[in-house]
């Protein structure tokens, strides 16, 4: 093969991909479409409730009815998914989470020797039975920011005894609802 059959066939390939370019290009001139400056219709989000907003909304009746469920050596099994980052026992260290002994009635985000996120820290609430089982639920939801990346627990049963098993381990035990 010499050099003018090499340059024919390049030739051919260049004159293919400007012809199929160029058929492409003629097709949009053709068949030019302007698009409506509105929209043809508009979709309207419904209005949906968060966890968040689900947790704030709940009264103590509805607290009292979920610790019903709960179980106190239910929330010992279920707690070992916690025991990987926490400690329970009354003066336990810091594992990569903050130990929980007492963590009932204590301020969100205020252990000694602990660096909490900045979302935590500055939450600025009390762990109280409601607020608890909110943040169970998710916590990466319920305080955005916190560097605890848990799922959550989203079985009723589970969340309400593990709040009554971190209940039962502190000094004084806070009166349930």
């Amino acid at each position: 093969m010499d050099g003018f059959e090499i340059n024919k066939i390049l030739a051919a390939i260049i004159v293919t991909i400007l012809i199929v370019l160029g058929i492409g290009k003629f097709t949009d001139y053709l068949f030019y479409v302007e698009k409506p400056k509105q929209s043809a219709y508009k979709v309207e989000l419904a209005a949906s409730t968060s966890v968040e907003e689900n947790s704030t909304k709940q009264s103590s009746a509805d607290i009292k009815a979920l610790l019903a469920m709960g179980d106190i050596s239910h929330g010992e099994k279920v707690f070992k998914k916690c025991s990987a980052c926490h400690t329970i026992t009354q003066g336990g260290k810091n594992k990569i989470g903050p130990a929980l002994w007492g963590v009932l009635g204590r301020q969100i985000g205020s252990y000694p020797d602990y660096k909490f996120s900045k979302a935590m820290a500055s939450y600025g609430n009390v762990w109280s039975f409601e607020e608890i089982n909110s943040f169970l639920i998710k916590p990466a939801k319920h305080i955005k920011g916190t560097k605890m990346a848990f799922v959550g627990l989203k079985e009723e049963k589970d969340r309400a005894s593990v709040i009554l098993y971190l209940n039962s381990m502190i000094d004084n035990a806070l009166p349930t609802p």
